[in-house]
């Protein structure tokens, strides 16, 4: 039996994003999964992703929590549109909250819901565990891209 496919292996396999591209081997390959109406993963930090011993650096932190909060946004319009594949979706802005020290001895959940969507914009709020313990959140604005823009064609 074949592992399920993520939201970025289904319909960006050769974006080379370094936080979620399947097709870059030395990014972050962030590995979103729709459950309900929230947008999962699961991802695993390794030693050469510490800002010190045993804690997660924050760009690391940023990065995971923008494009998995990304994709839920662009999973949230292809469905809202009844589209079968996701437009192409950029950051407008995000903010980034470290509550706590993230640990990198374990894997982390990533949990993102959308709470507005107004047009091309949608507003999402995302989250960063470890274990049980809420590590990081996420606010953020995403939106769909038409042609002309230098992203439109990378998915």
């Amino acid at each position: 039996m074949s592992e399920e496919l993520c939201l970025q292996e289904r319909y960006a396999p050769h974006n080379a994003c370094y936080g979620c591209g399947p097709a870059n081997d030395k990014g972050l390959r962030v590995r979103s999964f729709p459950k309900g109406e929230e947008v999962v993963a699961s991802w695993r930090p390794e030693p050469h992703h510490e800002a010190f011993p045993g804690v997660l650096n924050g760009g690391i932190i940023g990065s995971i929590l923008d494009c998995h909060c990304n994709w839920t946004a662009a999973w949230h319009l292809m469905n809202v549109r009844g589209e079968e594949t996701p437009p192409c979706t950029v950051t407008m802005d995000y903010q980034i909250k470290l509550r706590r020290p993230t640990p990198t001895d374990q894997p982390l959940r990533l949990v993102a819901r959308v709470v507005a969507c107004e047009g091309d914009v949608v507003t999402v709020e995302g989250e960063l565990y470890a274990g049980e313990k809420l590590c990081d959140t996420c606010h953020g604005r995403f939106m769909a891209v038409k042609p002309g823009h230098p992203a439109y064609h990378r998915w």
